[in-house]
């Protein structure tokens, strides 16, 4: 079975973990603030010393490729990228709501006769990236960013129950009252990986290292510190 470097620092959680033989093998996080690119490199070395392994003996790097943070997606893309040309193995990549989907059907986190998960990235204010899938992964609606309303999802909700899963879940559930809906407030992590990982490896979906880009959604808004703007005006 293949070994496979899986990482995830698409949203405020840093995690890595290490696929072998189908399973998790090892697995590393952290929710502390901005320690991404500290401690992305680190992680994997702690991973790959559990197994006894050097990258060079893994089949493969796959990363969580957005959307998310800008930040995070570019510590996670660079950190794979470096490591496949390093060792010469190929780079995988899986959409982040991909693995919010999968963190919830193999962590058995579906309420009892759901037909729809929702996976949600947290952007701005009431406003999330998501998409829809069904109980088996497959996704039914294309990644958006939308703004929630009252009616949001109101036909997948009128057939019973919806998971809504991520880190906007929390902020969803303050609009959306339907009795259907079901929140879980997570990040996605680096173990859920596993199964749309093992997938691409599987069907050999290898991406382009030197040209592979994080998949943002929407472009990057650099903004000016406020008190910038007022140290200038005084």
């Amino acid at each position: 079975m293949a070994k496979i470097i899986l990482i995830e620092t698409s949203t405020a959680l840093c995690s890595a973990a290490l696929a072998e033989d189908g399973r998790i093998a090892a697995y590393k996080e952290s929710d502390k603030p901005r320690v991404h690119a500290s401690m992305t490199a680190e992680y994997i070395s702690e991973i790959l010393g559990m197994a006894g392994l050097a990258v060079r003996d893994c089949d493969a790097v796959c990363v969580s490729m957005g959307p998310g943070s800008y930040t995070g997606l570019r510590v996670g893309v660079s950190t794979a990228k470096g490591l496949c040309f390093g060792a010469g193995i190929p780079l995988l990549a899986v959409g982040t709501l991909d693995v919010l989907a999968w963190q919830a059907i193999d962590g058995a986190m579906l309420p009892e006769g759901c037909r729809h998960i929702v996976p949600m990235i947290d952007a701005r204010r009431m406003e999330a990236y998501t998409a829809i899938f069904d109980i088996h992964g497959k996704q039914t609606r294309e990644t958006a960013s939308e703004i929630f309303t009252p009616e949001s999802f109101r036909e997948q909700l009128d057939e019973g129950p919806v998971l809504f899963i991520g880190d906007a879940a929390a902020k969803c559930s303050t609009v959306i009252s339907h009795p259907n809906a079901h929140f879980i407030d997570c990040c996605p992590k680096a173990s859920a990986m596993l199964t749309p990982a093992m997938e691409e490896y599987k069907e050999k979906r290898f991406k382009d290292t030197a040209y592979f880009e994080p998949f943002y959604l929407k472009e990057f808004v650099a903004t000016v510190s406020r008190k910038s703007v007022i140290g200038k005006s005084l």
